[in-house]
């Protein structure tokens, strides 16, 4: 019998919680998500950009110039956490961040030209992503749409 069978006799009833590492969803998800960055990583790093620093700029290309409040909304990152990201991508000549006139406590971050024009250079990364995951297009499809229900039920459970 293998330590796993072993573990596994020890738990109990089947229908008991599983306290094998393989067997964890929280290990897989961590394992996939820290693959995928390091994928990104020599990527990205052709055009001077992280992984976090590449989510921002999709979000800008997608929406357009957008308040802080409403970039960390899009991206699940905290003011904290966004505004390092933001201050070195302006100074790489990317973004602009301008106070509102008629609102001094806001923010808006938007492209500059230099930021626009990188987004037909970098259109080679998501078909690279796309081919280095060896999923069709379909699959990968399926795991985003099973991912967003996982996220969703996770922050409407709390």
């Amino acid at each position: 019998m293998s330590t796993a069978e072993a573990v596994h006799q020890n738990t109990g009833s089947e229908d008991s919680a599983s306290l094998l590492l393989e067997d964890q969803m929280c290990f897989a998800l961590y394992t996939a998500q820290r693959a995928m960055t390091n994928r990104y990583r020599p990527l990205l790093e052709q055009f001077d950009l992280t992984y976090p620093q590449y989510l921002v700029m999709l979000a800008l290309w997608q929406h357009g110039a957008l308040p802080i409040k409403k970039l960390g909304a899009l991206l699940s990152l905290d003011y904290g956490t966004l505004t390092p990201l933001l201050k070195r991508l302006q100074t790489h000549g990317l973004i602009s961040r301008e106070r509102q006139v008629d609102d001094e406590r806001t923010v808006q971050i938007a492209l500059t030209e230099e930021g626009t024009a990188l987004r037909e250079r970098i259109r080679v990364v998501p078909a690279t992503m796309q081919e280095a995951s060896g999923l069709t297009a379909q699959e990968a499809g399926t795991a985003k749409d099973i991912l967003d229900q996982l996220r969703a039920n996770l922050t409407t459970s709390s």
